[in-house]
């Protein structure tokens, strides 16, 4: 009833940039609420990137202010993350997420397969 496809990850040199892609498939019956990104680096735990609600309010991670902007297409209910500015921290399995709300199971958080970014030279 709910699948997550993400797209755009790869490798990308210290300082570029990559465009994350997130198309959410839901059943008529349902509505998106807020969307969003975390990640998880090797032996880390996964983290909050950055949020969007409908209305399109947003709140992202210290570490990736002035460089990440999360944007969405609530008609489309898709989710973009344009990173900018790319560290080798940054490198990491980046998932995005969406809290679905349907009359039957109420709220629930759905979450794609991800997406490898490396930051490398």
């Amino acid at each position: 009833q709910v699948q997550l496809v993400e797209s755009g990850g790869g490798l990308v040199q210290p300082g570029g940039s990559l465009r994350l892609s997130c198309a959410a498939s839901i059943a008529m019956t349902f509505s998106v609420n807020a969307m969003g990104w975390y990640r998880q680096a090797p032996g880390k735990q996964r983290e909050l990137v950055a949020t969007i609600t409908s209305s399109g309010s947003t709140n992202y991670a210290d570490s990736v202010k002035g460089r990440f902007t999360i944007s969405r297409d609530n008609a489309g209910n898709t989710v973009g993350l344009q990173m900018n500015s790319l560290k080798p921290e940054d490198t990491a399995v980046y998932f995005c997420n969406a809290d679905v709300f349907s009359t039957s199971l109420g709220t629930k958080r759905y979450w794609g397969q991800g997406t490898q970014v490396t930051v490398s030279s």
